[in-house]
């Protein structure tokens, strides 16, 4: 790519935010990646300028019609100092492979990558030191083709932003409360519950709404047909651990493939766990909380890294996990996923692209 660069005078630039109170999405960076794509010019334009706000025309296609996608990963500020990426490829795959199902036009990943690198090292003194804590990096495309008519549209801008944070979750690495809806489904299968799409995320809020009203961190899904087969969690992915096996949803259509998720899948069977992906129906996974054959539960991706559940709340009754404590595989799957982006031990998983 042809990068221009349009940057910030040092006098210009924010203050940084404290490094104890980051939140998570609140602060964002002094600068941004912009790319523009035409029909008949393809991929142009590629800048890095002031991050600000965008001009859009009253019509643009994602503002009606939702063509819109994004990914999520981190920057983390390793013990060396050095900055370092977790298996950033495979988000960019996952970005064009949303790109497909959602009509819009794909991007040499390549490019894409070395564009946020470029940003990272723009903007390096955004990305915090204290452990725990992390610059979220979030790619994204809208359709900006004006006009009002049901089709791809022509047009489109990527952008990536950059934001210091800290824990995802206000309670950490805590464990969460999950709540299981059978009213509200987040995807079918046909669906577009395997790509990053903004409907999908708009499609959650209700539920994940009322979920909170109750005292709930977040919502499991089920499937969208029989309302029995468990899916995701709003932002993550879910594993429970059984007496014989660690197990999670397969991956079919409707759900998101984690990049976390595949990294735990790896993990797990390297450490010699039975591991499976298959369809787990709630009633399976309440009748081994009852006999106490669920030994752990818990999320797992790019904003949480691994995120213990200590109870599921279903159809009026609440089941706790594992006391309501971390167990030693969620916390073993969380110390091993950190170390590796901290630069703590040698990565010998080939996951790990440190920035020069």
């Amino acid at each position: 790519m042809d990068l221009k660069m349009q940057l910030l005078p040092e006098s210009g630039r924010k203050p940084l935010p404290d490094s104890n109170n980051l939140g998570f999405g609140i602060h964002f960076s002094d600068h941004m990646f912009v790319m523009n794509y035409h029909e008949d010019k393809g991929w142009h334009a590629p800048r890095i300028i002031p991050y600000d706000n965008f001009s859009l025309n009253p019509a643009s296609v994602c503002l009606h019609y939702g063509q819109a996608i994004f990914e999520g990963l981190k920057a983390f500020r390793g013990v060396d100092g050095k900055i370092r990426l977790f298996r950033p490829e495979e988000n960019m795959k996952r970005f064009n492979s949303s790109a497909w199902r959602m009509c819009m036009p794909r991007i040499d990943e390549r490019d894409l990558l070395e564009s946020i690198k470029q940003l990272i090292r723009v903007d390096a003194r955004w990305v915090p030191e204290a452990k725990g804590t992390s610059l979220y990096i979030r790619p994204f495309m809208v359709a900006t083709e004006a006009f009002l008519g049901v089709r791809p549209a022509k047009e489109y801008l990527l952008c990536t932003i950059l934001s210091p944070v800290g824990a995802y979750y206000s309670e950490g690495f805590n464990p969460v409360k999950i709540y299981v809806t059978d009213k509200y489904v987040r995807a079918a299968p046909g669906g577009v519950g395997e790509a990053k799409t903004a409907g999908n995320y708009a499609a959650s809020l209700m539920a994940s709404e009322e979920a909170k009203k109750l005292g709930f961190t977040q919502v499991l899904w089920l499937d969208a047909v029989k309302r029995r087969f468990v899916e995701e969690v709003g932002t993550m992915n879910i594993f429970f651990l059984f007496d014989d096996a660690l197990v999670t949803p397969a991956l079919s259509g409707s759900i998101l493939a984690g990049i976390t998720r595949d990294s735990v899948l790896h993990l797990a069977r390297s450490w010699g766990l039975n591991v499976e992906e298959r369809p787990i129906s709630i009633d399976e996974v309440i009748k081994r909380a009852e006999n106490g054959d669920l030994k752990e539960c818990f999320g797992t991706g790019t904003a949480a890294v691994v995120s213990p559940v200590g109870s599921l709340f279903y159809k009026g009754n609440s089941y706790t996990v594992n006391g309501g404590k971390t167990g030693p595989l969620a916390q073993r799957l969380f110390d091993e996923l950190t170390s590796l982006q901290y630069g703590e031990q040698e990565d010998v998983y080939g996951w790990i692209e440190t920035l020069d």
